[in-house]
C-alpha cells in the first residue's frame, strides 16, 4: 500500500496552530489502535507518513483511514507499514452529500440493512452510524 490522497479541508479536527501534528496523528490512531504495533507517524504539509508492523492488511487499512480523513490532511503514505497480504476483497468509498450508511449498503451490497457491516468495518472513522460526513472516506468489504 503507498499514497493515498484526501480531502484536507474536511474531516476530523484534531489539531491546532500550536500543536505537533505528527503526535496528535500517532495519538488518534492509538487511541483506538486497529492493530499497528511500533507505530510512527510524521506529518509534513499535510503529508502523513505512517510506518510499523500491521497485524493485518485491515489494520493498515484503517490506520490510514484514520490519518486521512482528519482535518489538514491531505495524503497518507503508508509504504513503511509491514502487513501480511490482503485476504479479503475491499473497496474504498468516499462519502456523498446525502449518503447514509444504509444507502451505501443498499448500493454495494443490494440490502439496506447490511449498514451494521459497514460500521463495524470502519468503526475507528466512524463512532456513531448515523454520523457521517460528505468527504469521508470508508473501507466497504466485500
Amino acid at each position: 500500500m503507498g499514497l493515498f490522497d484526501f480531502a484536507s479541508n474536511i474531516g476530523k479536527k484534531i489539531f491546532g496552530k500550536d500543536d505537533e501534528p505528527a503526535k496528535k496523528i500517532a495519538d488518534h490512531i492509538a487511541g483506538d489502535n486497529p492493530g499497528i504495533d511500533d507505530l510512527e507517524v510524521s506529518f509534513d504539509q499535510g503529508k502523513v507518513s505512517i510506518s510499523g508492523e500491521a497485524q493485518s492488511a485491515a489494520a493498515m487499512e484503517k490506520a490510514v483511514l484514520m490519518a486521512g480523513n482528519i482535518e489538514g490532511v491531505a495524503s497518507v503514505d503508508a509504504s513503511g507499514v509491514k502487513a501480511p497480504q490482503q485476504t479479503e476483497s475491499v473497496e474504498f468509498y468516499v462519502i456523498q452529500k446525502g449518503d447514509t450508511l444504509s444507502a451505501i449498503a443498499k448500493h454495494f451490497y443490494g440490502n439496506a440493512n447490511e449498514y451494521p457491516k459497514l460500521f463495524e468495518a470502519n468503526r475507528e472513522v466512524i463512532k456513531d452510524p448515523d454520523l457521517i460526513y460528505p468527504g469521508q472516506t470508508i473501507r466497504i468489504p466485500k
